[in-house]
């Protein structure tokens, strides 16, 4: 039992184990500011004011008016200028630029979060050693990341000033997977704990929500990459009715759910019901038999669950504003940590 112990950080001095927890919950809160001002940046339309990606030189923007003529006659060589924003004067330019311009900065300050005390950590052997592989593999996702940022901003800088809605879900999705991954490892961190041998029905139910929570992330990259919350701003109708005349209109006909944001929006609309119901059901079992945290982290899950599903209503009926929507993108993320949270909790039985 022991050799599983350390394998949790049991072993870990205590002042070694609070230190890589704070660290890791730093670089989780980071991540978190990330994809809602990444959402703050969709919802501006300022994702494609900068044309170029210097990931070593991009840290300082135009520091003089010849500068930032450079930079905004560079922007007007693409299309989003030439069909969009033709005619647009320098401080507008300045306006949208601001927006991506903070978004790729902290994208750069979580790196350095990151890999810094990464590297030092290990030097003073702080990070047990069967820790490393892991806090590798989340060094190379975090790259990753970046890479698959500027992939997608290059999916809107051609004919069509729009970037690719499959690209925007994969940035969104492997965000989540980060933040996910991050929240998981400082709990296991911070409370030493062994796998319990069985699974329990509340545990796999735990699982499902969390399985839903991702699935609704990703259906929600959808939405926001085709302005699928611009169309059909009634609930619980959708034009009048509660399933879309225009579901099924295009052929072969697994592309509406793909293409299709009639179809992309109802089925946002089905996983958030059939998340609420799949977590009050979770909360009820939680309550019946889980222990004092999970039941604790429970009540978080679903409070986070109803809060998310009204800012989405909401944000839906009020024809998506930046405000409401950048609240909406923070919800969600909410909502997987406490279903992350809550998950570990049960899944983890505490050594005394």
């Amino acid at each position: 039992m022991m050799d599983d112990a350390r394998n949790y950080g049991y072993s870990m001095p205590d002042e070694n184990r609070m230190l890589l927890v704070n660290w890791l919950v730093v670089v989780a809160f980071l991540v978190f500011c990330m994809v809602v001002l990444g959402g703050v940046t969709r919802l501006t339309n300022s994702g494609l004011s900068m044309v170029e990606w210097k990931p070593v030189t991009g840290w300082l923007p135009p520091l003089s008016e010849q500068a930032w003529m450079d930079e905004f006659e560079k922007y007007k060589a693409f299309p989003e200028y030439q069909k969009i924003n033709k005619g647009m004067s320098l401080d507008e330019f300045k306006g949208i630029f601001a927006f991506e311009y903070a978004h790729r900065v902290l994208g750069r300050i979580i790196g350095l979060a990151f890999f810094v005390p990464l590297v030092l950590f290990a030097l003073m052997r702080t990070i047990p050693v069967h820790m490393l592989p892991r806090l590798l593999g989340l060094l190379v996702l975090g790259g990753s990341q970046g890479v698959m940022g500027w992939i997608m901003v290059k999916s809107g800088l051609v004919d069509h000033p729009d970037v690719s809605h499959y690209r925007l879900t994969a940035h969104l999705g492997l965000a989540s997977l980060i933040l996910a991954a991050l929240v998981w490892t400082a709990l296991e961190v911070r409370s030493p704990a062994i796998r319990k041998v069985q699974n329990s029905t509340v545990t796999n139910w735990s699982k499902v929500v969390l399985a839903l929570v991702f699935l609704q992330i990703l259906v929600g990259g959808f939405v926001a990459g085709l302005n699928a919350g611009f169309v059909y701003n009634d609930w619980p109708t959708m034009g009048g009715g509660f399933v879309p005349d225009d579901i099924f209109y295009m052929t072969p006909w697994y592309l509406n759910f793909v293409e299709n944001v009639a179809t992309i929006q109802f089925t946002h609309r089905l996983v958030a019901y059939l998340l609420f119901g799949v977590a009050l059901w979770l909360f009820y079992l939680c309550r019946r038999r889980a222990g004092a945290q999970s039941k604790k982290l429970a009540h978080w899950m679903m409070a986070a669950v109803v809060l998310q599903i009204f800012l989405g209503i909401w944000t839906l009926i009020s024809v998506v504003p930046v405000s409401l929507g950048a609240f909406h993108q923070a919800g969600g993320m909410i909502v997987l940590i406490s279903s992350v949270m809550l998950v570990h909790s049960l899944t983890r039985q505490q050594i005394k």
